[in-house]
């Protein structure tokens, strides 16, 4: 049964059928092979998606999306700046500072670097070029999905089944900025090698805390949000819907930009996005429940312990699978595919639930950075116009700076592990 609904899997997925209707034919192939009744798979794909934290993602989407139209890209602009604008290649820096804070009201990759490129790419480009400036964009999108809150870890511990979304949110604050750094780090290393100018007016404390003020309702959002979730008022669900009123707030009483007009674009971002993260969900909880029937978690376990018995060497035997599956699927396909394979076998290693968990998210999560199939490529390259080979070209550097930063993750488990622990997941 399990070669059966491989082979049907790849052979569709190869002609190019949407994956959601992918993973429902090769479910449909699996039961006829094993003689299941036909009428038990209605019932698993309705009682996949007839969740209640699952609910989060379009709420947390939707959240996101008025905030950006609610004008908040330009307070948050205006107070990176003033943290780190003076310095060589300025503007990078104030990209990947700007999208640190952003990623704790949007929580998506595709749609903040939409929005940093709109506010920052003209004079990205005018400064850097072309193939830099969508490179610098590019890449600190990624925080988006690992700085909490974030659809990706909600996806997770929904298909992970035991894991706390909490402590996964958690997990995201060290590693994100780890990864901020590096590419901070990397933009300064560029930035001497090629010369480029001072940026920015000099640093001043009256000025960040004239932009501190100026934007102190807008950074109060993930303050109320995920400090809310973290100490237990409520659920990421009722934040996520928190997220909504507080945006709504935000976007018509102070930037005073958001319009009635823009509600309905909004809603339906986020209703696309839940429809195509429902029907993976749906579909592929079918083919999990083939392989569980079929005890594939433990099968793989089995083998992966007479491999090693290291969990160390298991972990980073993941993470290198994680890197070539995230550059040939989407991410949303990843977790829904692999998770319920590869976290209960985590656990027969003993591995921490949320550490090895938060890696996963991390990996996944830059295979949108990486060829040949990367949405982030393709975004960035269609907002810069330019070729995508081009910019597949100058992005390797910053690619490799954010998987060193995962694996530094992995080799010092408390870069992951410390915040969760400290306040008791």
């Amino acid at each position: 049964m399990i070669t059966a609904v491989s082979v049907t899997f790849f052979l569709l997925a190869i002609l190019g059928m949407p994956l959601s209707f992918v993973l429902g034919i090769a479910s449909v192939v699996g039961v006829l092979v094993v003689g299941t009744p036909l009428i038990q798979l209605p019932g698993k794909l309705v009682h996949a998606i007839d969740s209640f934290p699952l609910m989060a993602i379009p709420l947390f989407t939707l959240g996101g999306e008025l905030m950006l139209r609610a004008g908040i890209m330009e307070r948050l602009f205006e107070l990176a700046n003033a943290l780190v604008g003076r310095v060589r290649g300025g503007l990078c820096h104030v990209t990947i500072m700007a999208e640190m804070i952003v990623s704790m009201m949007t929580g998506t990759a595709v749609g903040d670097a939409a929005a940093l490129a709109g506010m920052l790419g003209p004079p990205l480009t005018r400064a850097y070029g072309k193939e830099f400036a969508a490179s610098v964009v590019a890449s600190a999108a990624t925080l988006g999905p690992i700085i909490p809150p974030s659809a990706g870890v909600i996806v997770y511990a929904v298909m992970a089944g035991d894991v706390s979304v909490a402590g996964l949110f958690l997990a995201g604050f060290i590693p994100g900025v780890v990864i901020a750094i590096a590419l901070m780090a990397l933009c300064s290393w560029y930035a001497k090698r090629r010369g480029y100018p001072l940026a920015g007016e000099p640093f001043s404390l009256r000025r960040v805390w004239h932009e501190v003020r100026r934007s102190f309702i807008v950074l109060m959002m993930p303050v109320v949000v995920i400090g809310g979730i973290i100490v237990g008022a409520f659920t990421a669900t009722e934040g996520a819907a928190i997220s909504v009123v507080y945006a709504l707030v935000v976007g018509f009483f102070v930037t005073r930009k958001l319009r009635l007009r823009d509600l309905p674009k909004a809603l339906l971002n986020s209703a696309e996005i839940t429809a195509v993260v429902g029907a993976l969900i749906g579909f592929a909880s079918m083919v999990t429940y083939l392989f569980t029937a079929e005890l594939l978690p433990q099968r793989i376990s089995a083998f992966l312990q007479a491999l090693t018995s290291s969990p160390m060497m298991f972990t980073f035997l993941v993470m290198l699978l994680l890197i070539v599956v995230g550059m040939f699927l989407e991410s949303n396909a990843a977790y829904i595919m692999l998770v319920p394979i590869l976290a209960p076998v985590a656990l027969a290693y003993g591995l921490d639930p949320i550490y090895f968990g938060f890696l996963f998210i991390i990996n996944i999560t830059l295979g949108s950075l990486t060829p040949p199939v990367g949405i982030l490529l393709f975004v960035v390259s269609a907002l810069w116009e330019l070729p995508l080979s081009r910019l597949i070209v100058n992005i390797w550097p910053f690619i490799l700076v954010t998987y060193a930063g995962l694996f530094l993750c992995m080799l010092f488990p408390p870069l992951v592990t410390f915040l969760p622990r400290l306040f008791g997941y």
